[in-house]
């Protein structure tokens, strides 16, 4: 077996990778490994699901997997990712399991987990479930029988408690903005139009009408060609759109522009600053995220702290330095203050909430970022080690780096799940980003030939 967890659980096409087998071998495993460090009472464990036809299977093995281990189950139905790790913390459950695959297409579907407290599970529980599976440990402890089988209990006003929190945590009423909501037919088709209803804002709801098969389906944070369609014919002020599980957020200005993970992050964190909160005056974001953030932040006398791709590594980074806000580019914003996780919903309701606050629009809000081109080039290569390591690619990069100097930078990076290295460059202008990327994508690929 490859390595079975990814940056954000186990995701794959659900029963051929993602097997009903396997969500069973998971469940089990992670029953066990985290009853282990407390065995004062029998698990406790809290299941929800995207809208996907595939999680209807996924969760009924999950739910016997956690049973047959003697944990309990609270069965929570369809909500977003973030509602599942609130009610994991609400539930003071052991564990919190999410079935979806974000973003990705309906065909896939994932296992994402959170420990107590509704927090995404160290690297050393995850491998400690990883060979527990791969050992098909399943087999290996004594089946409770009797009481001892888990229980299975359905939670019917999740979502409600989920709503209440969120819209409690807005700091101004969202009075006289109009919104549209692409609920990209996913999780956040019943709660994102209700929080921001209850918050204030006038809402015109699109793609809400999931059926299991229409995820993400030319819809959502990674296809705004509808929602901008809709703001411009509605008049609104904004459009927000999340992807199939709703832990993530971008959004288009009244004209149709997009603003992405980066800008949201420049606006977010000015509004805590202004109201006192960000601690250390600190943002967290990834390597991916724009150059143009960093000057902006600089230029405001806010610190950027940068982690590794994956909103996992930014939360460690939050967790650990006791900070107030993060994020990547792709729309992924965490709010530890509000949140355990990112949050789609609770980035549009503070987004909408310092619009309100200052009477700028959107576009004026996100004009603070000026982006420098980026171009992304993703290389087909044989070893995705050689190719982004081989000493005529370092000469090139280095080259690269001093002809750039301060006004852009390259990152190489290999994929972590295909046979690909990314190459990424910013510049002061496309022509010259783009030139700098197909020279060092041509050594990359010469380096380690596609096979």
């Amino acid at each position: 077996m490859g390595r079975l967890f990814g940056t954000d659980g186990v995701r794959g096409r659900a029963n051929v990778d993602l097997t009903p087998e396997l969500a069973l071998a998971v469940a089990v495993a992670a029953a066990h490994t985290l009853a282990e460090s407390d065995r004062s009472h029998p698990p406790l464990a809290v299941v929800g699901r995207d809208t996907r036809a595939s999680g209807e299977m996924l969760e009924a093995a999950v739910v016997a997997g956690l049973t047959s281990a003697g944990a309990s189950v609270v069965r929570v139905g369809v909500l977003p990712t973030p509602a599942v790790a609130f009610l994991t913390a609400e539930a003071k459950a052991d564990l919190g399991v999410m079935l979806s695959a974000s973003h990705n297409p309906m065909p896939d579907n994932g296992i994402k987990l959170f420990a107590a407290g509704g927090h995404k599970l160290p690297d050393e529980i995850e491998l400690r479930i990883e060979a527990a599976v791969e050992a098909n440990a399943t087999t290996a402890w004594d089946r409770p029988v009797g009481a001892g089988v888990g229980r299975v209990h359905d939670l019917l006003d999740g979502a409600d408690h989920y709503v209440q929190h969120l819209v409690g945590t807005v700091p101004h009423p969202l009075d006289g903005i109009k919104v549209v909501v692409d609920c990209a037919n996913g999780a956040a088709a019943e709660v994102a139009p209700v929080a921001y209803r209850e918050a204030g804002a006038e809402v015109i709801a699109i793609h809400a009408e999931p059926d299991g098969l229409n995820i993400n389906d030319e819809c959502g944070s990674n296809h705004l060609d509808s929602l901008r369609a809709a703001v411009v014919e509605h008049g609104a002020h904004l459009g927000l759109a999340h992807d199939g599980d709703a832990d993530r957020c971008v959004a288009v200005d009244a004209t149709g522009a997009e603003v992405d993970g980066d800008e949201l992050m420049a606006i977010l964190a000015l509004a805590l600053r202004d109201a006192g909160e960000l601690t250390q005056d600190t943002l967290v974001a990834t390597v991916m995220s724009n150059l143009g953030l960093r000057l902006a932040m600089s230029a405001q006398g806010i610190r950027l702290v940068e982690t590794k791709v994956g909103d996992r590594y930014v939360l460690e980074e939050l967790r650990a330095s006791g900070l107030a806000l993060g994020g990547e580019q792709s729309g992924h914003l965490v709010m530890p203050a509000h949140a355990t996780t990112g949050d789609g919903v609770l980035t549009g309701l503070h987004l909408m909430a310092r619009m309100a606050a200052t009477g700028r629009s959107l576009a004026e809000l996100a004009s603070v970022v000026t982006k420098l081109p980026q171009v992304l080039i993703n290389v087909p290569v044989g070893d995705r080690t050689a190719g982004a390591t081989a000493p005529t690619v370092k000469a090139e990069v280095e080259r690269a780096e001093a002809e750039l100097g301060e006004t852009g930078r390259v990152l190489l990076r290999p994929s972590g799940t295909e046979p690909l290295v990314r190459v990424m460059v910013e510049a002061g202008t496309e022509e010259t980003a783009r030139s700098v990327a197909e020279r060092i994508a041509a050594q990359v690929s010469a380096a380690s030939p596609a096979n």
